[in-house]
């Protein structure tokens, strides 16, 4: 993470709307900031009251609490909200920040339709507000080097983008809530899949260097989804986003992996190839006539970013647009068709690494995820024997 200056103005008064499951993580980073003297944490919004101790890195400084979110944000005052709630409700959450002049995160993925999509995103632009969409990658300062790279041509022309996640959920983690796993839930639109929420980092990313992020850039999506577990949702997928001037980006991702792996994209040249872990901002560096190249890069948090942005005019990093040609791809999950169901002999079940249960694993699937980044084919092309052709969609 980056540290800013201590800024001139007062610290910036922020609600925080979903604390539990992964906001508090936010709620944490927010702790952070207002030690720095950026923040404030003005209010948090959640159906059931956090505890002291959970607030109690804030005592003496105790935030209101509400579940009404609208209200919560008149009462204190906020200029900035962090919005960490289920995904079929961010659109609206969203709006209502708007109609106040409230600067928005949003966590991703930012809305589960393209329609609910737009709507948030032509809402915050009329409002003239700021909003940074939460992909933590993009802070990531391999991401500019890496872009710069290929447009210096030190790899030769561009040849596609391959993305690859192998990670490991068990059967605990689909009760965790009631839209885990879901596509929908009670009429509304969920789309809880490994694509679109997980390892959505991995599809977003690669769109972003492939330089091709933005709704317009995407000619064609071909999904392959499938499930291990006993969910509505995909767990084992790949897409493949042909671009309009016909880059293919792919992503390959399970959350039912023979060993959990820190996922990856490779950026591909015709000299030479580039390799991002990107949750440890870690790139190799491989080209013809030279040695390998590593190296660890900083990082700049997103939050961080936004009051940068309202106090000193720093560029967003992660506006809605940067989102167009992500969500193109939960649109083509959203309306593809239901997730096949992987036969019982593609996976066996192993007991979970912690806290009993036991979860799922597809059988080579490490191999097969890894295979589908570094060719930029799809499940079905490399041979699977469970894998049927995929859906195609335009936008």
């Amino acid at each position: 993470m980056t540290d800013m200056p201590a800024p001139a103005t007062p610290p910036l008064p922020v609600v925080l709307a979903g604390a539990r499951g992964h906001g508090r993580w936010h709620l944490a980073n927010i702790r952070r900031l207002q030690h720095q003297g950026l923040v404030r944490l003005a209010g948090v919004c959640e159906l059931d009251p956090l505890t002291d101790d959970e607030l109690a890195a804030f005592a003496g400084e105790m935030p209101e609490q509400s579940a009404d979110f609208g209200a919560l944000l008149d009462a204190t005052g906020a200029r900035a909200a962090v919005i960490c709630t289920p995904i079929p409700t961010h659109t609206a959450l969203a709006l209502t920040a708007a109609d106040r002049g409230v600067h928005l995160l949003l966590e991703k993925p930012p809305a589960a339709t393209w329609a609910d999509y737009a709507r948030m995103a032509d809402g915050v632009r009329e409002a003239g507000i700021a909003c940074q969409v939460g992909f933590q990658s993009f802070g990531s300062h391999a991401v500019p080097a890496i872009k710069e790279l290929v447009r210096s041509g030190a790899l030769g022309a561009l040849r596609g983008v391959g993305a690859a996640g192998a990670w490991v959920r068990d059967d605990a983690y689909y009760r965790r809530a009631p839209w885990a796993g879901r596509r929908r839930l009670g009429g509304t639109d969920v789309v809880d899949g490994v694509l679109t929420n997980p390892l959505a980092h991995a599809v977003a990313t690669a769109l972003a260097l492939a330089d091709r992020d933005r709704d317009q850039d995407v000619a064609s999506v071909e999904t392959e989804l499938y499930r291990a577990h006993d969910i509505e949702a995909d767990d084992t997928s790949c897409v493949r986003i042909t671009a309009t001037d016909g880059l293919p980006v792919t992503a390959a991702v399970t959350l039912c992996a023979e060993q959990a792996g820190e996922p990856y994209v490779i950026v591909h040249g015709e000299r030479g190839r580039v390799t991002f872990w990107y949750k440890q901002d870690r790139v190799l560096v491989q080209r013809a006539g030279h040695g390998p190249e590593e190296a660890v890069h900083g990082r700049t948090d997103l939050l961080e970013n936004l009051v940068g942005h309202l106090v000193h005019g720093i560029p967003l990093l992660v506006p809605p647009e940067r989102t167009g040609a992500f969500m193109r791809v939960v649109e083509a999950v959203r309306t593809a068709p239901e997730p096949t169901a992987l036969p019982p002999d593609a996976w066996y079940t192993r007991p979970a690494d912690s806290g009993g249960g036991v979860r799922r694993v597809v059988r080579g699937i490490d191999a097969t995820v890894a295979a589908g980044a570094d060719t930029l084919t799809l499940f079905s092309e490399l041979g699977a024997p469970w894998a049927r052709t995929s859906e195609v969609s335009t936008p």
